[in-house]
């Protein structure tokens, strides 16, 4: 089965590398003792870099599996819409 963020898979692992590099990035900064308000700007950064991947991901799940469950109708589609919902109130409390 393909998964909604199939067609754009090459895109969203870039983008991921790109957070890597933020991340990896921050252990620099601990090891060179950086400034501590410093430090968390790019914890800032590398938090909203995360977030926006979530969205994007959530919204090419809604938009392929959610999509496809509810035009089939039945029990899967309920469980798409009640998975998709918990994984919106987990993006919601971070």
């Amino acid at each position: 089965m393909e998964h909604g963020y199939t067609k754009e898979k090459e895109q969203h692992l870039k983008r991921l590398r790109r957070i890597e590099g933020q991340v990896r990035g921050l252990q620099r900064m601990v090891e060179e003792d950086v400034y501590c308000i410093d430090i968390l700007t790019q914890v800032s950064a590398g938090t909203k870099a995360l977030q926006s991947f979530a969205l994007r991901l959530l919204e090419e799940h809604l938009r392929h599996c959610v999509a496809h469950a509810a035009a089939a109708g039945g029990p899967e589609a309920d469980a798409k819409v009640a998975e998709a919902t918990a994984a919106i109130a987990r993006l919601m409390r971070t």
